[in-house]
């Protein structure tokens, strides 16, 4: 009896052992990851990644589901580096300017009830540009005249076998570098009456554009209740 109670004992711790592996499996890490990358043109996947792989792009993966976690590109050369700095700083330029018109575009609209008053705020400084064209121009036409009047009497004393005198050469040489000087001056003025017409064309477009948006998000009025 002793024996067959012993042998019975053991049976049930044995399969009392079995039993408990069975129920209890071994816990599953989670964060696991598989890595996949690839290697003089083979893909490689691995539960570590190596160090001759640690610039390289891969794929991380989870080991208990399989589902893609990451996907991580090589790292860069110094150049490239060098290369995606400069090409953030500029997106970052380019945003930053967008919103400082995007503000002004707002304050434009704040500032003009209407396309009218806009159009009239550019007005009085086309007038102002014109203004100062007109002058320049005048200013031109007399030095011309002036520099062709030295230029005359210079002939004369060339005809008459006579040396144009120091002063007159001095005041040609002067009379000229300051035509070249009202030339280069009207040329920029006509630049900026230019690009003035363009800023209002391009304002009143950016105008109607938020106008328009202002209009559609107003809610519509309602109809005024009928009297009794």
């Amino acid at each position: 009896m002793r024996i067959a109670t012993r042998t019975v004992a053991g049976a049930t711790l044995l399969l009392g052992i079995m039993l408990s592996a069975h129920a209890a499996p071994k816990p599953v890490d989670k964060t696991k990851k598989l890595y996949c990358w690839d290697e003089g043109g083979h893909k490689v996947c691995g539960d570590a990644l190596p160090a001759s792989a640690a610039a390289a792009a891969r794929t991380e993966i989870s080991a208990k589901s399989g589902r893609t976690l990451d996907t991580v590109g090589r790292a860069l050369t110094p150049e490239e580096r060098v290369a995606a700095t400069a090409a953030a700083q500029q997106a970052q330029q380019a945003s930053d300017q967008r919103m400082q018109q995007q503000r002004r575009d707002l304050a434009m609209v704040d500032s003009y009830a209407t396309e009218s008053d806009l159009r009239r705020a550019y007005g009085d400084r086309s007038d102002l540009l014109d203004a100062s064209i007109k002058a320049s121009v005048l200013s031109l036409q007399n030095l011309h005249q002036s520099l062709l009047s030295l230029l005359s009497h210079a002939a004369d004393d060339e005809l008459s076998d006579k040396p144009v005198a120091k002063p007159r050469q001095d005041a040609m040489r002067s009379q000229h570098a300051e035509l070249m000087k009202q030339q280069r001056i009207l040329a920029e003025q006509r630049a900026d009456r230019a690009a003035l017409d363009t800023e209002l064309a391009d304002a009143v477009q950016r105008y109607r554009a938020l106008k328009h948006a202002d209009a559609a998000t107003m809610p519509e009025a309602s109809p005024p209740a009928e009297t009794p």
